[in-house]
């Protein structure tokens, strides 16, 4: 340990995804997620390093996972092989989780775990300093391999009370829900259109957004990272025209100027959403939701703040959507400030902290 806890200043390891770099533009929440809680731990005066992909913002202390690192080996002949980039993520975090344990194991009072990979879990017993993990998704078989036999050695967090009732049969975890910076999301007067917003790949099914929105008779604006060019000309594409329009993969500060400009935002996730980032950003925006009821999503929307619609239910999500650009903007708001801010999320993590280091919850 590098010093005795204090509430005023910690030296924290955050773990972040190997796959996509910590910067903006966001490729998605997790990134987002990871960003926006090391420059508030930065701002409360916390000493912060961050692990993460090649490319990510300088200015949050990164140290990079070298996931394109690994030498030529004699493995590349084998043809039954993983695919190189699981070899390369695997030897990335393998690189790590052994210099924790090794040259920089004084380094750090608490290691924070934001990523995917089963390594800094299954390794959290060889560190001396006590290990958080956050559960951004439902079990994925390698992740609950490792959860299964920590022994009790990391504590865990999930982002939404579903998220933690997903792995409540292999481990408990709190309830951190995920926050928005509101200051970065200001209110928007609101409009005729509607929003959709996040990565366009099939599980997030931006193509029923389109539908229920044309359905609902109100036009669409698409934006995000355009991740699988199949489904996006496939399935995305035949539908834009002049009532569903794609702006690209936008700035923090334009996407909330977007979603600030319109009536309602639209969520339609194909999968059990873990939180619903999208869902708290537009609300900060004072601009209500309708989305699927999924996941995490029924924490995030309420009846005040939004309608929820059953999975996969186009029409009545058409029949969501035009309820919901009648609520009220400032309530929206005022229940992202009180329930789904940053700062909340934050203050939760630093409690987590100071437990772990009084040892309490699993350390």
């Amino acid at each position: 340990m590098t010093a005795p806890f204090t509430r005023e200043r910690l030296s924290i390891c955050l773990v972040a995804n190997s796959r996509f770099p910590i910067a903006e533009p966001f490729t998605g929440g997790l990134e987002s997620m990871t960003w926006h809680l090391a420059h508030e731990l930065v701002r409360r005066g916390h000493d912060v390093a961050v692990f993460a992909a090649p490319g990510s913002d300088p200015s949050l202390g990164v140290e990079e996972l070298e996931v394109d690192a690994l030498p030529e080996h004699a493995g590349r002949h084998d043809v039954d092989a993983p695919p190189y980039v699981e070899v390369a993520e695997h030897h990335a975090y393998l690189s790590l989780m052994l210099g924790l344990s090794g040259h920089n194991a004084q380094r750090f009072d608490v290691m924070h775990n934001n990523s995917l990979h089963y390594l800094p879990v299954a390794m959290a017993r060889t560190l001396p300093m006590p290990v958080l993990t956050t559960l951004h998704t439902p079990p994925l078989w390698w992740l609950e391999s490792a959860v299964r036999l920590d022994g009790g050695r990391s504590s865990f967090a999930a982002v939404s009370r579903h998220t933690a009732a997903s792995w409540s049969s292999i481990t408990n975890a709190t309830c951190v829900p995920n926050g928005v910076d509101v200051s970065r999301w200001p209110v928007g007067p609101g409009g005729a259109t509607a929003v959709w917003s996040g990565r366009l790949v099939p599980e997030k099914a931006p193509h029923q957004a389109v539908l229920a929105a044309r359905l609902a008779g109100i036009p669409i604006v698409l934006a995000g990272p355009v991740l699988d060019l199949d489904y996006y000309h496939e399935a995305v594409e035949p539908l834009l025209g002049a009532e569903a329009t794609y702006a690209g993969h936008l700035s923090q500060a334009d996407l909330a100027t977007l979603v600030g400009a319109a009536g309602v935002a639209v969520v339609t996730p194909e999968w059990d959403e873990p939180y619903g980032l999208v869902a708290a950003e537009a609300l900060a925006c004072g601009t209500p939701v309708a989305a699927f009821a999924r996941g995490g999503l029924p924490e995030v929307v309420t009846p005040e703040t939004g309608r929820l619609a059953a999975p996969g239910d186009v029409a009545m999500l058409a029949a969501a959507i035009r309820e919901a650009v009648t609520l009220d903007r400032v309530r929206c708001r005022a229940h992202a400030e009180e329930r789904l801010s940053l700062t909340r999320m934050v203050d939760l993590y630093e409690d987590l902290y100071l437990e772990l280091l009084a040892g309490g919850l699993a350390a």
